[in-house]
């Protein structure tokens, strides 16, 4: 698979955890092929985890946050990962991202 809409920012905390985001503006009729590359991406990530999702500093050891944000006729679609440096950068090598 490769990825179209969202192309992901990445930063290192310097302790093996990154932190990878994509920000996408379309248009309504472009929504549901973002929010599909979004279902895509999380979907991977689910079958490659590295233990169990949920909040870092409660013991999730990768995570996953999906905005939307309308303003007039765009949508701002921002999905934001969390996990192991290498795991994080396997998966979106995987996807082309």
């Amino acid at each position: 698979m490769s990825l179209t809409y969202l192309i992901f920012d990445a930063s290192d905390d310097g302790e093996g955890t990154g932190t990878w985001e994509a920000v996408a503006s379309v248009r309504r009729d472009d929504l549901p092929a973002v929010m599909a590359e979004v279902d895509a991406v999380l979907q991977r990530a689910e079958r490659r985890a590295p233990g169990p999702r949920g909040p870092l500093d409660e013991d999730g050891v990768w995570d996953a946050d999906t905005q939307l944000r309308e303003d007039g006729g765009w949508t701002e679609v921002t999905l934001t990962l969390t996990g192991p440096w290498a795991w994080g950068e396997a998966l979106l090598a995987e996807l082309g991202g």
